[in-house]
């Protein structure tokens, strides 16, 4: 069978859905954008593969990125769902920590936003497991028959989460519930906290099972009706959906496990940064990404982008792999605000509809996006490649009416003052995963992308002393570009607790491999040979006594003297110090990787160094240099050629995003035609 030539991705944003297709024959790359369709996800991805104009016959992998689970959450949109645990212990998920936000320490009328599961779709069942996993009281069946009529009969619930107390250590408890519940009711959608995560703390797995139950059944629809609507248009290849912790899975495992999408979108963007990061020689690099309605930032350490084993959501814990991401509510779409005379910036967003105010669509409140526009970034004939344009007056007036004139500024100074206000926050944000975890921001290069990150990142730059700006070929689109080259993977874990000098090694060695067995299983059953199976062993490890951990690499024959050198040396990396304290082993943890073909990045050839062939014009814009309105030259991204050099102010247009340069940095355009933006002394 001859192998079809193009592959294409998609990544659903808060604003706008980005397809990108490549062309394995040449390795062409094509992009385009449409709006964000809330009301119907599905319809804004159709939307934007018809605008790029894909034979779908001829695609053999359509890869996708969604935000659905998240926003299901976030919007109160998911399915009504109950939870069975063991008898006396239904108030685990409602209960939770009792923990108070840190933003909120001092605010002693908090509240905890209301629950995803209300105490009438809670029930107990007879049955036990002691901590070591033996059986204390065998599962009543009856017991589980009756609270499942209670819950689908009386509370009229779709989904159902099940998670019995030390079922990590024995799965077979929650396993027969199942059976049981589904031959009473076929229908009702079950989620098992074995099959999720395989972990201990109670709260937490329930937690990551509750939220899978409540993301499943829409996210089932959401993908049942975008395959159906593939399949309308021709394509019959391979359906993949990103993870959030890097990776791909198919569509048949993304509906059984939907909770390890949640932040697919922005893991996209890792995976292509880190695969730029190696391709350029770059060991630290730090990703920024503002899109629409977030602003989402990385670290990237000697190639590898660092990693967290427990996410965030709302203030639900959620026990999968994903990137430490950094995600503050600041993106183009981003309202701003005055809150008793002061400029505030987010985090409520105007989204897709209405949209910012110069969009036309009915938006009223002034946005960042409103903002660029005002201080002359952006060209309202050439907003995406001139398909959609701007209404600049109306951006202009929105500001001038409710900002500027409150704080008595001119409405350039106020706009100006939306973007120090974004970049104050930014910087907040940088700080927390750099400086607060031992990383001087100014050892990596910032890889901006995103419609607005090569809006802000060279002023990022400048204010944090960071050395170089990278902006990439379509920046807006990167995301989606990023999961061309995404591996397909799997992630499994078990609970170990026991310190590393007193573990039997030869016992970890047979876990190890047992659960190697499942990763190899379930990458074979997503179409990849056994044989070419990738497998990496990791223990997540601390000092006795210590709350937090960190996860270190392992070889395939286990020595406790190179574990402890190996977490000594990343314990002293993070914190600047080590303890003399025995090592406890919390969980250990295998990651199937089932390799992929990546785009190639191709060389242009070098110009003579002068970019004025892609001089479009000159254009008044705010330099944050000056302070002050001057005149910038504006080049056309296409027409630069490798080897042009100009200094700012500068504004580099694609159509689809703009690079600000301010005064006294310099734009260097590298052999792939990269933008790399240093200051004019580095340079």
């Amino acid at each position: 069978m001859t192998r079809r030539p193009i592959r294409l991705a998609v990544d659903i944003g808060g604003t706008f859905v980005d397809a990108m297709e490549l062309d394995t024959r040449t390795n062409r790359v094509r992009f385009r954008k449409a709006a964000t369709t809330p009301a119907r996800p599905a319809d804004g991805v159709l939307a934007a593969i018809t605008a790029l104009g894909t034979d779908l016959s001829e695609v053999e992998l359509f890869i996708h990125g969604t935000t659905l689970g998240l926003n299901a959450v976030l919007e109160r949109r998911g399915g009504r769902t109950g939870i069975i645990t063991n008898e006396g212990f239904r108030d685990i998920f409602l209960i939770g920590r009792g923990n108070v936000p840190s933003d909120h320490m001092y605010d002693f009328q908090y509240q905890r936003p209301e629950s995803l599961v209300q105490r009438r779709f809670t029930a107990g069942v007879r049955g036990r497991l002691d901590y070591r996993g033996r059986v204390v009281e065998e599962l009543d069946p009856e017991s589980v028959r009756a609270a499942a009529r209670t819950l689908v009969v009386d509370q009229q619930v779709t989904s159902i989460a099940i998670c019995f107390l030390h079922s990590f250590l024995d799965p077979s408890h929650e396993r027969e519930a199942a059976r049981l519940i589904h031959e009473e009711f076929p229908d009702v959608s079950l989620s098992l906290s074995t099959d999720i995560v395989r972990e201990y703390r109670e709260y937490e797995r329930t937690s990551t099972t509750v939220l899978e139950a409540y993301i499943r059944p829409i996210f089932e629809r959401y993908v049942d009706e975008l395959e159906a609507g593939l399949a309308e248009r021709g394509f019959d290849g391979r359906f993949l959906i990103m993870r959030s912790g890097g990776g791909s899975m198919t569509s048949a495992v993304a509906k059984t496990a939907p909770t390890h999408t949640v932040l697919s979108g922005p893991a996209g963007g890792i995976v292509g940064a880190a695969y730029i990061a190696s391709e350029l020689g770059r060991d630290n690099v730090l990703t920024f990404d503002i899109g629409g309605t977030s602003l989402d930032a990385c670290v990237i350490e000697r190639g590898n982008p660092v990693a967290a084993y427990e996410a965030q959501l709302e203030h639900f814990p959620l026990l999968i792999p994903t990137y430490d991401i950094r995600t503050i509510g600041a993106g183009g779409g981003s309202i701003a605000w005055l809150d008793h005379g002061l400029l505030k910036v987010g985090p409520q967003s105007a989204g897709a509809d209405p949209g910012p105010v110069c969009y036309g669509r009915g938006g009223t409140k002034p946005t960042v996006t409103d903002a660029a526009v005002v201080l002359g970034y952006m060209d309202p004939d050439r907003f995406l490649a001139g398909t959609m344009g701007l209404r600049d007056a109306e951006a202009r007036a929105a500001i001038q009416e409710q900002l500027a004139e409150p704080l008595g500024l001119t409405v350039e100074n106020a706009a100006a003052g939306v973007f120090d206000v974004l970049l104050a926050r930014t910087v907040g944000a940088v700080r927390q995963i750099t400086v607060e975890r031992g990383h001087d921001p100014r050892q990596f290069a910032l890889l901006a992308f995103g419609g607005a990150g090569p809006l802000l990142a060279p002023l990022l730059a400048r204010e944090m002393g960071i050395g170089e700006v990278i902006v990439p070929f379509a920046p807006s689109g990167f995301s989606a570009w990023g999961m061309l080259s995404a591996d397909i993977v799997n992630d499994f874990s078990r609970t170990v607790m026991a310190t590393l000098d007193d573990a039997d090694l030869t016992e970890l060695d047979q876990l190890f491999k047992a659960v190697e067995a499942e990763a190899v299983a379930s990458l074979v059953a997503q179409g990849v040979p056994a044989g070419e199976a990738v497998l990496e062993r990791q223990f997540e490890l601390r000092y006795l006594g210590q709350e937090h951990s960190l996860m270190v690499t392992v070889g395939r024959e286990l020595d406790r003297d190179a574990v402890r050198a190996a977490f000594d040396e990343t314990h002293r990396g993070r914190y600047g110090h080590t303890m003399g304290n025995p090592l406890q082993i919390l969980n250990l943890r295998v990651r199937g990787i089932g390799r992929t073909d990546r785009p190639e990045l191709q060389t242009r050839p070098r110009g003579d160094g002068d970019p004025s062939q892609a001089l479009l014009n000159h254009r008044d814009a705010y330099d944050f240099g000056q302070h002050a309105v001057v005149p910038f030259a504006v080049y056309d991204r296409a027409a630069l050629e490798p080897g042009d050099t100009f200094d700012g102010p500068a504004l580099v247009d694609e159509g689809t995003s703009t690079t600000v340069v301010p005064s006294g940095q310099r734009v260097t355009v590298d052999d792939h035609g990269y933008l790399l933006v240093t200051l004019e002394e580095a340079a």
